[in-house]
């Protein structure tokens, strides 16, 4: 199977262009607007919500507006981005609470210049996650609301398990938790004559089983076994990720994202697709049934009516003992339609925990890590012809914006085969804007040009139909200082000790994480971001539930042979520069015997348990020039 050159011509379009989804472009547009008119927009969006949350059937004393929508994404579509739109705070991750007197925004440290740049500081507070001072919005809430108070929130933008803890520490503060399914950020939208985007549903694509390995026939056929050993009579799918992976099916309702706005829900003789208008293209069906999977698809928006008619239809058959199994990440509006809670006395029982689509899609199949090596020379070449252009530019004094950097670099990754878009926005970052963890150029306004003496953090990454990449390297354009050589080794080093680590199979990936910090905490800096996040295959460059960080992952299961992570300390003198080494690496299993820098000192295999370590994927050299070679011993060389 493959596909005909219309279906690749659209499939690249869609991807690439990412058509009306929400971006940091489109954010940044927004708030370009905002500042334009003044923090009396932000002013008004605030006044008109506060009003809406008093004129409530339960007046609210507080509101909670999550950087979400209704399936845990990570990256959202312009349609979901309410905390955006109220706040102007554009970053990808972040929680608001509106009350009365405060309007605030829990974010990381990824985050923090951004959010100073973004909001109008005399409405809006930020609350430094990273900092052990800063209070979580549960211990916020209690402690600056008075007992009796009610709390709102959309059960659609928060999964059970943020709603479940929630709940309790209110509870046991003698407040309350409810749910507001019209979420009230929409309703001023609408009122204020500015109303929120159409949901898209872009068309999908079928991505052939010679790029995923495994036909989605048996990827049901498998998870059926596992429903069976769970005895779970239906399976709710509701991650976007986990219903292209299931079906072997691509989209682009999320820019960068080859995803589309779905549910997927199967029983032991059914599966129900929940898209669109519930009409497939004769290219997806025809796709489907060569892969062996039967598909019944219905509109998108009748997922909740659904799920309430099998709630009611298994608790009327056999003895009604029957369990709905669902992701933990699924919204607390997907658990609470699931259990049958508005339509049946005693509501079914669900096994809510780790979606085992995820566990799936965790572990490569060899097809996908064959692709993942593939693709990564391809970007690798890509990459590498982009610092060749750039350096021979600046060397030349030609002027060349972030902006003009990341198109050229998209130029060369157009020309690779199987390319289908990059995988997230180029973080471009030159001198002082590489010191913003997660900084995009804007193309409005004056842009940043790219100078002699700046050090360049570039982070970037490409969709190909057989993998997803994402690298950052940084170079300095001319000659760096040697505080600049000290920190760029340093990140380095820490890169090198976690890519080069020998661990036990099973092993979390937060126990790993101090290996990439060690050597800057010995000159007392650090980074304010995760060390690795997982991979997917053609799909989001963020995959849990595996991931390397001071944090811990919540559902990580244990590292495994076959995932794929990234590796990327980092080093950000705010005003200055920043700097950041990416590599993605597969695990593999370690002998004596093995193609690995450590092998040779192997003496055992921690009693059975495997060792393992990262073989690294991506293929473009580090700047020698920023070097400082006494900070190296012989065994980095």
């Amino acid at each position: 199977m493959g596909y005909n050159n219309t279906v690749k011509h659209r499939l690249s379009k869609v991807i690439r262009t990412g058509v009306d989804s929400y971006t940091t472009s489109n954010a940044a547009k927004l708030t370009t607007n905002s500042t334009v008119q003044g923090s009396s927009m932000t002013l008004q969006r605030l006044t008109a919500l506060r009003a809406l949350m008093t004129s409530q059937p339960t007046a609210l004393a507080a509101y909670i507006i999550p950087t979400a929508d209704a399936h845990n994404s990570e990256y959202i579509a312009s349609v979901d981005a309410r905390r955006e739109w109220i706040s102007g705070f554009t970053g990808s991750a972040g929680t608001a609470v509106v009350t009365a007197a405060h309007a605030l925004v829990w974010t990381d440290g990824r985050y923090y210049t951004q959010f100073e740049k973004e909001t109008d500081n005399t409405l809006w507070t930020l609350m430094k996650m990273s900092l052990p001072e800063t209070l979580t919005m549960e211990k916020w809430l209690t402690a600056n609301l008075v007992e009796g108070s009610v709390v709102g929130a959309d059960p659609k933008t928060m999964s059970r398990d943020e709603w479940t803890p929630l709940q309790t520490a209110l509870k046991k503060a003698k407040m309350e938790l409810i749910a507001v399914p019209n979420n009230l950020v929409d309703q001023v939208r609408v009122q204020t004559k500015d109303g929120p985007p159409k949901r898209p549903h872009n068309g999908i694509i079928p991505l052939p089983v010679k790029y995923t390995g495994k036909a989605a026939g048996k990827k049901i056929e498998e998870l059926r076994d596992k429903m069976k050993e769970k005895k779970a009579s239906a399976l709710v799918i509701t991650a976007l990720d986990e219903v292209a992976y299931t079906l072997n099916l691509r989209g682009s309702d999320i820019q960068y994202n080859p995803v589309f706005f779905s549910y997927l829900v199967i029983t032991m003789d059914s599966a129900k697709l929940f898209w669109g208008d519930g009409t497939l293209s004769q290219i997806v069906v025809d796709h489907l049934n060569s892969e062996g999977a039967t598909i019944e698809c219905r509109p998108y928006d009748n997922i909740m009516e659904y799920l309430n008619e099998l709630a009611k239809e298994l608790s009327e058959s056999g003895d009604g003992a029957h369990g709905i199994w669902l992701s933990n990440d699924a919204s607390e509006a997907i658990h609470r339609a699931s259990a049958g809670e508005k339509v049946l006395k005693k509501p079914l029982d669900l096994i809510s925990e780790v979606s085992p689509v995820a566990l799936a899609k965790l572990i490569k199949n060899e097809v996908e890590l064959q692709g993942f090596r593939n693709c990564h020379i391809k970007d690798g070449i890509a990459v590498v012809r982009f610092f060749k252009w750039l350096h021979e530019e600046i060397g030349k004094g030609s002027k060349v914006t972030e902006i003009q950097a990341a198109d050229r670099l998209l130029e060369f990754r157009t020309e690779e085969e199987d390319f289908l878009g990059p995988s997230f926005e180029t973080i471009a970052g030159a001198g002082e804007n590489g010191a913003i963890i997660h900084y995009s150029p804007s193309k409005g306004g004056e842009q940043r040009v790219i100078r002699v003496d700046d050090m360049f953090l570039l982070d970037s990454g490409g969709q190909y139909r057989d993998g997803t990449t994402d690298i950052t390297r940084t170079r300095h354009m001319g000659e760096p200082s040697p505080g600049q050589k000290d920190t760029f080794t340093r990140v380095l080093k820490g890169q090198i000790m976690l890519g080069s680590a020998v661990f036990p199979q099973g092993v979390k990936g937060n126990v790993l994480d101090s290996f990439a910090r060690q050597y800057l905490w010995l000159a007392g800096l650090d980074y304010a971001h995760g060390t690795g996040h997982g991979v997917g295959h053609c799909l989001n460059v963020h995959e849990g539930p595996s991931g390397v960080s001071w944090r811990p992952y919540p559902n990580d299961p244990g590292l495994r042979p076959k995932q794929i992570l990234s590796n990327e300390p980092g080093y950000y003198k705010v005003g200055e520069y920043g700097i950041r080494h990416e590599d993605l690496v597969e695990i593999i299993s370690i002998t004596k015997e093995s193609d690995h820098p450590r092998a040779r000192g192997l003496l055992g295999d921690f009693e059975g348990r495997g060792a393992l370590g990262f073989s690294t994927l991506t293929l473009v050299p580090h700047q020698k020039d920023c070097l400082d070679l006494n900070l190296l011993d012989d065994f980095e060389v």
